[in-house]
C-alpha cells in the first residue's frame, strides 16, 4: 500500500539568534573605540516566521511571494528541514528534493567524484546508490574531464552545473525550489530549464519561491504572501500576484495580520 504523500505547516513560529553591537560615537577615543572591538555583541532572539499553517497534497504547487526579508528563504529552510520551527509543526510524508543553495555541502578540498558521493549520500542516497548517479551527474555537467580534480580549481560555473546536477539528479516526490539557475552559458541554462519543468511535471508536490510571475501562474495552483513572516494572503495564484503587484506598486509596509 502507497503511504499518502503530503507537506503540513501547523502554526510554525521560527525564532534565530541576531547579534548586535553597541553603537558608539565616531567621535569616541581610541581607547573607547579599543574597547569596542574587543566588546563581545549581545545575543537577541528574532521572530522570522510566525503562525505559518497550509496544507499541501498531491497535485498541489504552492507559490510564495514576498518583499525582500519578507521571510520567504527562511520558510524553505524550514520545509526541507534546515531549521526546526521554534512553534508549531511539520509534517512531512514523501522524499524531499531541495533546489536553494546549490553550493551548499560541498568541500572545496575533495575531488569532484568525492563530492559528488558526499553530498549525495547527504542527501540521502545510500552509497550505493550514491556511486550509481555519479556518471550522469558528471555527463549532465560536462565534467567528465574533471573527475579527480579538486573542487576549489573548478570555476564558479563550473561549480554551479555540479550543484544543479546533483540536485536533480534523483526524483523526488516533494519539490522546494528557490530562485533556480538562469544565469550562465545558453546552453546549459536551456538544458537545465528542460530539466526544472521534468522534474516539477513529476514531483507531486512543489513549493516554489520566486520572482518570474509567469513561471508561477503557469506551474503553481495556489498562493501565499508573506510579509513580516507572517502570511499576508492567501488563495488563487492570480488574486494572490494581483495583491502584492499592488503592494509593490505602493512600496508601502503592510502591518502584519492580527492574530
Amino acid at each position: 500500500m502507497t503511504s499518502e504523500i503530503y507537506l503540513r505547516a501547523k502554526g510554525i513560529g521560527l525564532d534565530l539568534p541576531t547579534y548586535t553591537q553597541e553603537q558608539r560615537s565616531i567621535k569616541a577615543s581610541a581607547g573607547v573605540l579599543l574597547r569596542a572591538a574587543f566588546q563581545p555583541p549581545k545575543r537577541k532572539m528574532r521572530t522570522t516566521l510566525e503562525d505559518i499553517n497550509f496544507d499541501l497534497r498531491p497535485g498541489d504547487r504552492l507559490a510564495v511571494l514576498g518583499r525582500n526579508g519578507a521571510g520567504k528563504s527562511t520558510l524553505l529552510k524550514v520545509l526541507v528541514g534546515a531549521y526546526p520551527p521554534t512553534r508549531g509543526v511539520l509534517e512531512v510524508s514523501g522524499a524531499r528534493q531541495a533546489l536553494l543553495n546549490l553550493s551548499l555541502g560541498f568541500n572545496s578540498e575533495a575531488t569532484v567524484v568525492e563530492n559528488i558521493l558526499l553530498r549525495g549520500i547527504a542527501m540521502g542516497l545510500k552509497a550505493k546508490q550514491a556511486h550509481a548517479i555519479v556518471e550522469e551527474v558528471l555527463d549532465f555537467a560536462e565534467l567528465a574531464e574533471k573527475t579527480g580534480d579538486r573542487l576549489r580549481t573548478l570555476s564558479s560555473g563550473q561549480r554551479m552545473r555540479l550543484g544543479f546536477a546533483l540536485a536533480t539528479a534523483v526524483q523526488h516526490e516533494i519539490l522546494i525550489m528557490d530562485e533556480w539557475i538562469g544565469t550562465g552559458d545558453a546552453g546549459f541554462v536551456q538544458k537545465a530549464q528542460e530539466r526544472i519543468h521534468s522534474r516539477v511535471n513529476s514531483a507531486q508536490i512543489v513549493v516554489l519561491a520566486s520572482h518570474n510571475f509567469k513561471l508561477m501562474e503557469n506551474v503553481c495552483t495556489q498562493a501565499i504572501s508573506l510579509e513580516n513572516g507572517r502570511i499576508h494572503r492567501v488563495g488563487e495564484v492570480k488574486d494572490v500576484l494581483a495583491n502584492f503587484q499592488e503592494l509593490l506598486r505602493s512600496s508601502a509596509p503592510v502591518a502584519a495580520p492580527a492574530e
